[in-house]
């Protein structure tokens, strides 16, 4: 054998243990090639869709049209349209994935709602927990102010946003609440003309679609933020700030602003403190930060209740709800419960009242 031979006869073999040794891989690949072909044809035969395979045969089928006389089929075959059935199925796709269009909430249906940004809704509140005014002890002078302040309101005269601030468990929320029942209730004929909006904390941005909503409506509108604080890395105050305040279109005369914080000024101390100590000019520095408590005209200021505070609203929710034990045996015992929770307030009050009266089998709402 010469050399050519030999030479020949090596790379004939390196060849074939090359075949012989990617032959299964090879195979692999092409029949997952294949797979993948007839998935994305079935895909485009239920779009209507021409594939690239089937132009590239249309192609060819052209051609051999042209050469046996059958140009009219290959022309309609490469001018393939989706059906008006494929059509349909994907606007009624298309329609599906869209957000349904905003619904104007029915205003009539209740005197509270809670108001949800996906979607712009206002679901009613067919029954608002609240508690009566008569038994919101320790807070008479801030009763006063917020009740007249909302009268005004609720008549169409001029009236304050109101922050309702200080200590926890003192009654802020449950005296909103209360302040709009009461006023419904003395307006006689014009009851439920005045409504309570309750919007949450992490959807104070979308304030400004609200005030959209609610602007032009018949009724009158408390929109009411309890918890209401900011951290220092949260820029969304801004935008209320421009609702409250300052922004091209105001507040609609129709609404007024209600929230409750336990922060003065609706940040946390020391990010005003910080400000202060290590700016340039630190007058400058805070005023950005304290301008949103600004907004609002009314500040009501709550703070710890005495001891004698706290026995008496424990004997009023008492005497409210006819619960059988009064004297030393009362004393002692809601005595003792403060100390247990560490805390006087409203709050803490109404926890005992709901231990006692379940011990003593007493249900508190068939008072």
């Amino acid at each position: 054998m010469g050399r050519r031979q030999e030479s020949r006869f090596e790379k004939g073999t390196e060849i074939a243990r090359t075949i012989a040794g990617n032959g299964p891989i090879a195979m692999r690949r092409g029949r997952a090639k294949t797979r993948l072909f007839r998935h994305n044809m079935a895909v485009l035969r239920r779009s209507g869709r021409p594939a690239k395979g089937a132009a590239s045969a249309g192609d060819s089928m052209a051609k051999g049209g042209r050469r046996t006389g059958s140009n009219k089929k290959t022309k309609g075959a490469r001018s393939s349209e989706p059906s008006p059935d494929t059509l349909t199925r994907i606007a009624g796709a298309l329609d599906r994935l869209a957000p349904p269009p905003p619904q104007g909430a029915d205003l009539s249906a209740a005197e509270a709602f809670v108001w949800h940004p996906e979607g712009s809704r206002l679901t009613p509140v067919e029954r608002v927990n609240r508690v009566d005014m008569s038994l919101l002890k320790g807070i008479d002078r801030v009763r006063d102010l917020l009740v007249e302040n909302t009268e005004r309101f609720a008549r169409g005269l001029p009236a304050n946003n109101a922050l309702l601030w200080g200590a926890r468990g003192m009654g802020k929320s449950s005296l909103v609440k209360a302040a709009h029942a009461s006023v419904n209730a003395q307006a006689g004929k014009g009851a439920g003309k005045l409504k309570l909006v309750e919007i949450h904390r992490e959807d104070i941005e979308s304030l400004p679609a609200l005030m959209s909503l609610l602007r032009g409506a018949p009724y009158r509108f408390i929109v009411f933020c309890d918890d209401l604080s900011f951290d220092a890395e949260d820029t969304s105050y801004k935008s209320l700030k421009a609702v409250l305040e300052g922004g091209i279109e105001g507040r609609p005369d129709n609404v007024i602003f209600y929230a409750t914080s336990n922060r003065r000024h609706l940040m946390p101390r020391e990010m005003v403190d910080n400000e202060r100590a290590t700016a340039i000019n630190p007058g400058e520095a805070i005023e950005e930060k304290v301008s949103l408590s600004d907004r609002f005209g009314l500040w009501l200021g709550f703070h710890r209740c005495s001891q004698d505070e706290y026995l008496a609203m424990v004997e009023g929710y008492v005497a409210h709800f006819r619960i059988p034990l009064s004297g030393e045996a009362l004393t002692r015992e809601a005595l003792e419960w403060s100390t247990t929770r560490g805390a006087r307030s409203g709050r803490v009050a109404w926890q005992f009242v709901q231990d006692i009266a379940g011990r003593l089998g007493v249900r508190l709402g068939s008072a």
